[in-house]
C-alpha cells in the first residue's frame, strides 16, 4: 500500500514539473524561466518532504497494524504492555523512542508513564486512554500531574493523601451514623430475628465500606485487583492485628462452637476465591455460588442459634445496634410539644453536643472541627430512624428537608451524575423534575403530620435513609478507587498492592479500635465474633455481589487478571493465618493469650514485608 501510494505521488510531482517547465520556456523569457523553474523546484521540494514524512510515518504504522502488542520494561523488571494511540510521538520522538522496545501495538497502559521524562507526563495521561476514568467526579492522576509542576508532585500526592483520609473518615462517619441505625431499623420494621438481622443487616452495616469499594472497583476491569487484595488484605489485617490485639487487650476464652463455624465457612470462601484467581475468571455459576455459600452460612447460624437458644442470654436492645455511642446529634434542650418548627430544626441540624465539646480536649476538638462539614452535609441529607429513642429520631422540619437535599443530591452523586443531566426530550432536566417531586411529597408530609408524634409511616423513612446513604457511600467508594489508582500510577504499584494495604487499613482501621475497646470493656468474645463474621459478608457479598452487577455488561464472564506470585502469596498467607488459628486455638483449650496474640500481629508485619518485597521483584520465582 505505502509503495502504491509513493509511486502515484512521485509520478504527480514529476508531472507537474515538466508542465511548468514548458510553460516557462514557451512564454517568458531566459530570466523569467530561471525564476520559474526555481518555484518549480521549490514546490518539487515541499512536495517530496511531505512524501517523506508520509513515508516514514507510514513505514512507523505498518508493523503496529501486523502485531498485536510490545512491551515497556518496568522500573521493577516487569514486562508491560504498551500501545501506540494518539500521544505517543511528541516533538523530539523521545516518547516514541522510549516506548517502542518491542515491535507491534497494544493499549498503552497509564503505568508507562513512569519510564518518561518528568515534563512528558502531563501530555501522556492527556492522550493516553488507559489514563482517563470511566467514572467519578475528578481525575487525580491528571489533576497531580498537570496541575502541578513535576517538581511539586510530592505535594500533590500529599493533598491527594490528605483527602484519602478525609474520603476514609466520610465512609466511616456515613455508615456507623446513618447507614447502619437506618438497617437496624429496617430489620426491626420487618420483625426479623435477631440472628437473621444480626448476619444480614448489620453485617451490610459494618462491611458498607469494605462491600462498596468493591462494587466500585469491579465496575473497571482495571481496578477488579483493587478489590480483591482489598478484600484479603483485609482478612489478613482483621484476622491478625484486629484478633491478636483484642487478645493483647484481655486474655479470654473463645466460644469454640461459633469460632470453628466462622473458621470453616471463611476458609470454604478463601478456597473459592482461590479457585476464581487461578482460573482467571468468574462466570455467572461462581458468582452466584459465593451468594449460595453465604446463604447456607446464614442458615447455619439459624439453625445453630435454635439449638442452643437455651443455653444463650440475648438482651434485644444491644442487638440491633452498630457497636456505637449514643448519637450526639440530640438537641441540648429536651424536645417540648410547645417548641416551634423553626427550633426544631436549627437543633437537629446542630452537629455539636456542647456539654460533650466542653469536656473533651483539645486534640478531639480539632477532629471535630474537621469533621463538621461531613456531619453538617450528612445530617441535612439522610434521614435517621433511630427505634431506641422514644419519638424514634422523627424531626419533622429536618426530616421534610431530608426529603428534598438528600433526593437532588443522591440524583447528582448517582452515576456521578450523568442520570441527573439528562434531559427529558432535550428541554426539561432530570435533577429538575427530582426537585419538583421531593417538594412536593415534603410538602405533603409537613402539613400531613406533627411536630410531637411521628406518623404511622415513619418506618418509610428508614428504607429512604438507607437508599440515600447507600448511595454516598457508593460514591464515596468510588472516589477512593479513583485515586488509590492514581497513587498505583504514580509509585508504579500494582492494585493488589494497594487494596492489601492503604484499602484495607482505611476500611478496617476503625474494627480496630472498636474491637480492642470492646475487649478491654469485657466483650471480648463479641469482638472475636465480629473480627471473623464480618469478613465472611465482605467476602462473600463483596466479591459475589460485585460480580454479579457487572454479569451484564460482560456477556456474563469476567476476566481477572493475575499478578502472579503476588496474588498467590496473599491467598496463602490469608489461608495459612486461617490454618495456624484453625488447628492452635483448639490445641489452646480455646484460650487466647496474650503470647497468641503477639504471634498473630507478628505474622501480618511478615506477610506485609514479604508482600511488598515480592512487589518489588526481590522476591521472585
Amino acid at each position: 500500500m505505502c509503495n502504491e501510494l509513493c509511486s502515484i505521488i512521485c509520478y504527480t510531482l514529476l508531472a507537474e514539473v515538466g508542465k511548468r517547465e514548458s510553460k516557462a520556456i514557451d512564454r517568458v523569457s531566459a530570466r523569467e524561466r530561471y525564476r520559474a523553474l526555481v518555484m518549480t523546484a521549490s514546490d518539487a521540494a515541499v512536495g517530496c518532504c511531505s512524501l517523506l514524512f508520509w513515508t516514514i510515518t507510514c513505514i512507523v504504522a505498518v508493523p503496529q497494524t501486523m502485531a498485536d502488542s510490545y512491551h515497556v520494561e518496568t522500573a521493577v523488571g516487569k514486562s508491560e504492555p504498551v500501545s501506540s494511540k494518539s500521544g505517543i510521538l511528541n516533538s523530539n520522538g523521545s516518547m516514541l523512542n522510549h516506548l517502542l522496545v518491542g515491535g507491534g501495538t497494544a493499549t498503552v497502559e497509564c503505568h508507562s508513564v513512569v519510564q518518561l521524562n518528568g515534563t512528558q507526563w502531563c501530555s501522556f495521561v492527556k492522550t493516553t486512554e488507559d489514563c482517563k476514568l470511566d467514572s467519578g467526579f475528578i481525575d487525580y492522576l491528571q489533576g497531580a500531574v498537570c496541575g502541578f509542576h513535576h517538581n511539586l508532585l510530592p505535594l500533590a500526592i500529599l493533598l491527594c493523601a490528605i483527602w484519602l483520609i478525609y474520603l476514609f473518615v466520610f465512609l466511616g462517619t456515613t455508615a456507623e451514623l446513618f447507614f447502619c441505625p437506618n438497617l437496624a431499623a429496617i430489620a426491626a420494621s420487618l420483625k426479623l430475628s435477631h440472628n437473621v438481622a444480626g448476619v444480614t443487616f448489620l453485617a451490610l452495616g459494618n462491611g458498607a465500606p469494605d462491600v462498596f469499594s468493591a462494587i466500585a472497583a469491579f465496575s473497571d476491569p482495571r481496578t477488579a485487583n483493587l478489590a480483591i487484595g482489598a478484600l484479603f488484605g483485609a482478612g489478613i489485617f482483621v484476622t491478625t492485628v484486629v484478633a491478636g490485639g483484642v487478645a493483647l487487650a484481655n486474655p479470654f476464652i473463645v466460644a469454640s462452637r461459633p469460632f470453628l463455624r466462622d473458621v470453616i465457612f471463611y476458609m470454604a470462601a478463601v478456597f473459592w476465591t482461590f479457585l476464581v484467581l487461578y482460573f482467571g475468571r468468574i462466570d455467572l455459576g461462581q458468582a452466584l455460588g459465593y451468594i449460595a455459600l453465604y446463604v447456607v452460612y446464614v442458615l447455619t447460624v439459624i439453625i445453630s442459634s435454635l439449638i442452643y437458644q437455651k443455653h444463650k442470654n440475648q438482651e434485644p436492645a444491644s442487638l440491633y445496634s452498630c457497636q456505637s455511642e449514643t448519637s450526639e446529634y440530640q438537641p441540648l434542650i429536651g424536645t417540648e410539644e410547645s417548641k416551634s418548627t423553626k427550633s426544631i430544626l436549627l437543633d437537629s441540624i446542630n452537629p455539636i453536643d456542647f456539654q460533650k465539646w466542653r469536656r473533651k480536649r483539645l486534640p478531639w476538638k480539632i477532629f471535630k472541627c474537621l469533621m463538621l462539614p461531613i456531619e453538617f452535609f450528612l445530617l441535612i441529607c439522610i434521614p435517621v430512624v433511630d427505634s431506641d429513642q422514644e419519638d424514634h429520631n422523627w424531626k419533622r422540619p429536618l426530616n421534610c428537608l431530608q426529603v428534598v437535599t438528600g433526593s437532588v443530591v443522591c440524583i447528582f452523586a448517582f452515576k456521578s451524575g450523568y442520570y441527573g443531566l439528562l434531559r427529558i426530550n432535550d428541554q426539561f432536566p432530570v435533577w429538575a423534575l427530582v426537585l419538583l417531586i421531593s417538594l412536593i411529597i415534603a410538602t405533603l408530609i409537613f402539613f400531613t403530620t406533627k411536630n410531637e408524634e411521628p406518623p404511622k409511616y415513619h418506618c418509610v423513612f428508614s428504607f429512604v435513609g438507607f437508599l440515600f446513604s447507600t448511595i454516598l457511600i457508593n460514591t464515596v467508594a468510588t472516589e477512593v478507587v479513583n485515586l488509590l489508582r492514581a497513587f498505583g500510577i504514580i509509585f508504579n504499584l500494582s492494585n493488589t498492592v494497594l487494596g492489601l494495604t492503604l484499602l484495607a487499613w482505611g476500611n478496617s482501621v476503625g474494627d480496630l479500635f472498636s474491637d480492642i475497646t470492646l475487649a478491654r470493656q469485657g466483650y471480648q468474645r463479641m469482638a472475636i465474633a465480629a473480627c471473623f463474621g464480618g469478613i465472611i459478608f465482605n467476602m462473600l457479598f463483596g466479591i459475589g455481589l460485585s460480580s454479579l452487577i457487572q454479569m451484564p455488561y460482560n456477556n456474563y464472564v469476567l476476566e481477572i487478571k493475575c499478578d502472579g506470585l503476588l496474588d498467590w502469596v496473599l491467598v496463602g498467607s490469608l489461608g495459612l493465618s486461617l490454618a495456624m488459628s484453625f488447628i492452635s486455638i483448639p490445641v489452646q483449650r480455646f484460650k487466647l493469650g496474650k503470647a497468641y496474640g503477639g504471634i498473630l500481629v507478628s505474622f501480618y508485619f511478615i506477610f506485609i514485608v514479604v508482600a511488598l518485597l515480592t512487589e518489588a521483584g526481590i522476591i521472585h520465582l
